[in-house]
């Protein structure tokens, strides 16, 4: 990786791999005019991707591929593209993020050219006359975006890596039409955006030809195909063939999920036809449930990825899970109109189709859970996450300024997929739901099959209220942080108060004994008062943002902070207990509350929660302050009466769904000796819980946290558990993570000096696993050592990985730490790199948030707050 390359002197080879564009360059006037420098700097420089939207038109890529059936050999192609050139003539600048060796030939218009290669770049130095062109280039692509296995492989391109894999216009406002042609093994199956138009056998033995219909105009990062060994399932709904890919070996599991998941495909789509008025706009509709995605799922139109075990859900699924799957379903297919059909201009307005998918997603969902308190799913689904960036130093905002299309993957985060939806709530409030969602359709008839930016949409939704949108989109949207709210009583009147300005409807729940009054007001500038008609006493206590869409840091006095630790359970709403327990975990994290006395209200409140969502998030805030927040000797303590009620709540809950939280529960969070023993028995299938269904990947992750608690006969667990799982793909990756298991630190050490080298992260969902089991609470002594080279290696874990791969690596490492010590090796790290990347060191700085309060409330760190 650190060689120079031979072409270009100087230019190390990464360089070359991992950083390209394809595309052409309008250089002013002349056939010899060059383009300007900074425009053809490593990337997409944002100059570059407007002069070339300004000239190209009509864009078509007819893409050719042959995929060897062994991964270690190379995949090879051709891709025609056929273009209109409008502007001033100018140097016609290829870009392919692949070693120079890779481009294998060149021409236009017919002719061969010759070409000179900078990084990212590959320049011609012909002038290219206005008209109509063909460029053709054969090439070998990379493996950095195509994901291959043994025996399967896909492509993800998002945001800006389809140039690895081929030559592209690497950028959202130049759609194109794409025709595609895969050379495949005989035994293998394919998909694509495309419907499928032939499959014939080649002259090669053993080969066949797979050819794909034009796609309807789209960005390249929604381009994509699959092939593999690969099971089609297909069902019609309301008329419409919907296709399923998989490698689910477990037929049961299969069957029992199948129905399901057409269904909430076929009423997510009816919802956004409906809404719309719009009709599903790209013809086929499939989708691919991939082993071990590194996300939810991937919009491609025509060829949605989903990852596997968001749909395959297992027997003792819980109600939450049940819930994500439809959700997740909704957000992809929400994408085909809001993101697909109509695409942000640049990557920096990327929010845009997050925001509508997360938004719409929470909408369609619903009437498939009738007995789900749907206030209660949206808090939970968003607030947490939101507030667990914009409490920290690295807190961004929603719209992100962007210079250069490489530093796209850095936008993603919980700030545009839990913190904008929130907002849209607030903005559709504002505007009233009927005048919102007729500027939704107008936004999408205008730019149909096109591209547009927020305020394209803030224009069109302004002529539709009095109110002032691009005031309110100024302070929500691009500026960061959260208010802090504080509120305070006096002769009968509440007055709340904000440290920044933040224009919302804010709710407050005033209790007095086991009475609960709700008042209202909107909060426009940095106040509100509002009068409690005959309540001139004070309350017991006053909990802001009750309505589960108000947004902030909803500071609790001493009087309510101890009223609710003592009553949380007695709020009659579900709603207003999950706010409750969001406030008082706020507390804990700002040193306000011991994180004592919060776990003792979670075990005393648990058994008493009736709602299987509420008890899912008590149980997950019981685990992280049992991990997170308790001294090792405060949780050993402690440990014998967690899980005994664990164990009691597993026994008594009613459905597999609520049992399978609290067993998860136990799995992660067991310590005594009894409790370790009794995971074994569960294990090896001497005792299984009453009513409980285990799964292979259950008993899998019930083997490793074994392992990871050090039981004598480890070394025959992790063996027989291998012997054990049926599935190749888990098979592959239980393979992959052993030696994260090991006991030995030195064979740990090795594994992860391994991960340097960019071959061995090509699975990053194996390697977070790897990494998450390294750095355990419980080895944290042990993997303190590595921290420094998970530091060192983010900022290549960036340029190489995709978009969520960088937050996640920080968080797989950091998460199971606690001490100062460790705390003062980020900070230290931090403070001798001052030239960090700005939008990574904000990751940083979020990933080490809980760290830093860790090592402030169980140790006395005195770093920064």
């Amino acid at each position: 990786m650190s060689r120079a390359d031979g072409i270009i002197p100087g230019v190390r080879n990464h360089l070359w791999k991992w950083s390209a564009v394809l595309g052409l360059v309008v250089a002013g006037a002349g056939s010899c005019a060059r383009p300007e420098p900074n425009e053809l700097a490593p990337g997409v420089a944002r100059a570059l991707a407007e002069r070339r939207a300004a000239a190209v038109s009509e864009l078509r890529y007819d893409l050719q591929l042959d995929l060897p059936e062994r991964r270690e050999d190379p995949v090879t192609g051709e891709v025609t593209i056929r273009f209109e050139w409008l502007g001033a003539p100018g140097s016609l600048v290829l870009d392919f993020r692949a070693p120079a060796d890779h481009v294998l030939g060149v021409t236009l218009d017919g002719d061969s050219v010759s070409h000179r290669l900078i990084p990212d770049h590959i320049v011609i130095g012909k002038g290219v006359p206005n008209g109509s062109h063909t460029l053709r280039v054969r090439f070998r692509s990379t493996d950095a975006a195509l994901n291959r296995s043994d025996d399967f492989l896909y492509a993800l391109f998002v945001p800006d890596r389809a140039s690895t894999a081929f030559p592209v216009f690497e950028q959202p406002d130049l759609k194109a039409r794409v025709t595609l042609a895969l050379t495949i093994p005989a035994a293998w199956e394919a998909v694509a955006n495309g419907a499928l138009l032939s499959r014939d056998s080649t002259a090669a033995s053993g080969r066949h030809r797979v050819r794909f219909a034009e796609s309807a105009p789209i960005s390249t990062y929604l381009m994509t195909f699959a092939a593999g060994r690969l099971t089609v399932e297909q069902a019609v709904r309301d008329g419409r063939v919907l296709t399923m890919y998989h490698r689910e070996t477990d037929g049961a599991k299969v069957a029992r999920n199948r129905e399901a998941i057409f269904d909430l495909h076929a009423s997510a789509l009816r919802w956004l036809e409906t809404y719309t008025g719009i009709p599903y706009p790209f013809g086929k509709f499939a989708f691919f449930a991939v082993p071990a995605f590194q996300f939810g799922g991937m919009e491609h139109p025509g060829a949605v990825w989903y990852n596997a075990n968001g749909l395959f859900l297992e027997q003792s699924a819980s109600r939450a899970q049940e819930l994500g799957r439809a959700s997740v379903i909704a957000h992809e297919t929400a994408h085909m109109w809001f993101g697909d059909l109509v695409t942000m201009r640049w990557f920096n307005d990327v929010w845009m189709k997050e925001v509508f998918a997360n938004f719409y997603a929470a909408k369609i969902a619903g009437p498939s859970f009738p007995d789900v308190n749907l206030r209660l799913r949206f808090f939970q689904a968003h607030h947490p996450s939101a507030y667990g960036v914009d409490r920290t130093a690295g807190a961004n905002p929603i719209r992100q300024d962007l210079a250069n299309l490489r530093e796209a993957g850095s936008l993603y985060g919980a700030i545009i997929y839990q913190k904008a939806p929130i907002v849209m709530q607030q903005l559709e409030t504002l505007v009233g739901e009927a005048a919102f969602r007729e500027g939704i359709r107008e936004y999408l008839t205008r730019y149909r099959f096109g591209n547009a930016a927020w305020p394209d949409l803030i224009a069109i939704l302004d002529q539709k209220t009095a109110e002032d949108l691009v005031e309110w989109s100024r302070v929500w949207v691009e500026e960061s942080g959260r208010p802090t709210i504080r509120t305070t009583w006096s002769g009968g009147r509440l007055l709340a108060t904000a440290d920044r300005r933040r224009p919302q409807p804010l709710s407050f729940a005033v209790g007095y004994g086991d009475s609960v009054r709700v008042v209202r007001g909107a909060m426009t500038k940095d106040s509100l008062q509002v009068e409690i008609v005959g309540s001139r006493s004070a309350p017991d206590f006053i909990l802001g943002g009750v309505d589960g869409v108000g947004y902030g840091r909803f500071a609790l006095d001493s009087a309510s902070r101890e009223a609710l630790l003592a009553g949380v359970g007695r709020l009659r709403d579900p709603v207003h207990r999950a706010v409750a327990w969001q406030a008082l975990q706020e507390e804990m994290l700002d040193g306000l509350l011991s994180p004592p006395r919060l776990l003792q209200a979670a075990l005393r409140e648990i058994p008493l929660e009736q709602d299987e969502l509420l008890a899912g998030q008590v149980v997950g805030l019981l685990r992280g302050v049992y991990w997170r927040f308790l001294p090792p000797a405060a949780r050993c303590a402690v440990a014998p009466e967690v899980e005994a009620m664990l164990w009691r709540e597993l026994g008594r809950a009613p459905t597999p769904g609520r049992k399978g939280t609290f067993f998860s529960a136990l799995v992660g969070m067991t310590l005594t000796a009894d409790g370790v023993k009794r995971l074994e028995r569960i294990w090896r299938k001497e005792e299984t819980p009453a009513g409980l269904p285990i799964s292979e990947q259950q008993y899998t992750a019930l083997a490793e946290a074994l392992v990871i608690r050090g039981v004598p006969n480890a070394p025959a667990i992790i063996e027989a558990e291998a012997g054990r799982i049926t599935n190749p793909d888990r098979k592959a990756r239980f393979a992959f993570i052993r030696p994260a298991l090991s006991a030995d630190p030195a064979v740990r050490d090795a594994f992860f000096r391994s991960l340097a080298q960019v071959e061995n992260r090509r699975r990053e969902s194996w390697v977070l696993d790897a990494m998450s089991l390294m750095h355990h609470p419980l080895r944290a002594s042990e993997s303190l050592a590595q921290l420094r080279g998970v530091l060192d290696l983010t900022e290549e874990i960036q340029r190489t990985g995709d978009i969520f791969f960088p937050l996640r690596w920080l968080n797989s490492a950091l998460d199971g730490h606690q001490s100062a010590e460790a705390a003062t090796l980020v900070r230290d790290f931090l403070a001798s790199h001052p030239d960090y990347p700005p939008r990574l060191r904000g990751k940083l700085l979020q990933a080490a948030d809980d760290l830093y309060r860790a090592a402030r409330i169980v140790e006395g760190w005195d770093g920064p707050s």
